[in-house]
């Protein structure tokens, strides 16, 4: 079965993903130069929701996407082809979809590591970005707890850099992104970052109508 027999299944798919994004996140901001064209995005990876954070991302900005997945991870969830995923050996089908204009996620750290550092950077994400001809950009991203009910994402992109330079970047980055939480007032939004994706509210942000029909038998304010 290809995406192309069944596209109300790929549109019923993309549907999915954005009520998961909706409901199990408190929203997805972004701070940073997002490509205009074809790129290669190189993320850290230390959450589960890294590859649909950066896929409804590439829906607010309007571009096609492709992300890479280990051919374990696919076999579990073959349908996640209808939304773009690319066996990790589909080197060849990534250049041409960097270079048809997709963005195109690759993990540098090859599968899901613990929250902290940047692991070991892989050369693939600089080997595709090289041969489609198009730039590799350095992305930061934390899925956190901060002051709401839910979890929050925030995303950091970088000027593209070589190959050389990405462990560097990347590490900036994730740096960079770390003060950020570290500092600010967890009820509140980061500054300079943008809100790409509204997410799912706390239940402290609405006044339900027990607390509304408390407030107005008891007269308390």
């Amino acid at each position: 079965m290809t995406p192309e027999r069944h596209p109300w299944a790929t549109a019923l798919l993309r549907r999915s993903i954005r009520r998961s994004v909706d409901t199990g996140l408190g929203g997805v901001w972004v701070r940073g130069p997002l490509p205009v064209g074809g790129a290669v995005l190189a993320p850290n990876h230390h959450s589960w929701w890294d590859g649909y954070v950066l896929r409804e991302l590439s829906g607010w900005a309007a571009h096609d996407f492709r992300v890479l997945m280990t051919g374990r991870q696919l076999s579990r969830f073959p349908f996640l082809r209808r939304v773009g995923a690319l066996d990790t050996r589909e080197v060849r089908a990534a250049v041409r979809a960097a270079h048809a204009g997709a963005w195109v996620v690759v993990f540098p750290e090859g599968a899901v590591q613990p929250a902290g550092p940047l692991q070991v950077v892989q050369p693939g994400a600089a080997w595709i970005a090289r041969n489609a001809g198009v730039p590799l950009v350095p992305v930061a991203l934390r899925v956190v707890m901060r002051g709401g009910q839910w979890p929050e994402a925030w995303v950091r992109v970088a000027e593209a850099v070589t190959a050389d330079g990405l462990h560097r970047s990347i590490s900036r980055e994730l740096a960079a992104l770390d003060a950020d939480l570290s500092s600010s007032d967890p009820e509140q939004p980061l500054a300079g970052y943008l809100q790409a994706v509204p997410g799912r509210a706390s239940s402290s942000d609405h006044v339900d109508w027990p607390a509304r029909l408390l407030t107005l038998v008891t007269g308390d304010r």
